[in-house]
């Protein structure tokens, strides 16, 4: 034979499902977002070269010749 639920679990399941409910409608768009996709990638480098490279644009700056001098190759494929 089943057992029938009291009234009062009835009315305490309910108020805790109350609690829970989420009005969508006061829902705002994640104002986090931009900033993740924003934010400059961040990179380690050594202590002797950060002495050499005090700010983010000559670090840049060195990297862009340094990409300017290498040689135009393109990438071999490997055949299985």
């Amino acid at each position: 034979m089943k057992k029938k639920r009291s009234s009062n679990a009835d009315k305490l399941k309910d108020v805790t499902r109350q609690e829970y409910r989420i009005d969508y409608s006061k829902s705002r768009p994640n104002r986090f977002l931009k900033m993740t996709t924003e934010q400059p990638l961040v990179v380690m480098v050594d202590e002797d070269v950060a002495r050499v490279f005090l700010t983010p644009e000559s670090v840049n700056h060195a990297l862009r010749a340094l990409i300017t001098a290498m040689p135009k190759t393109t990438p071999k494929r490997l055949n299985k």
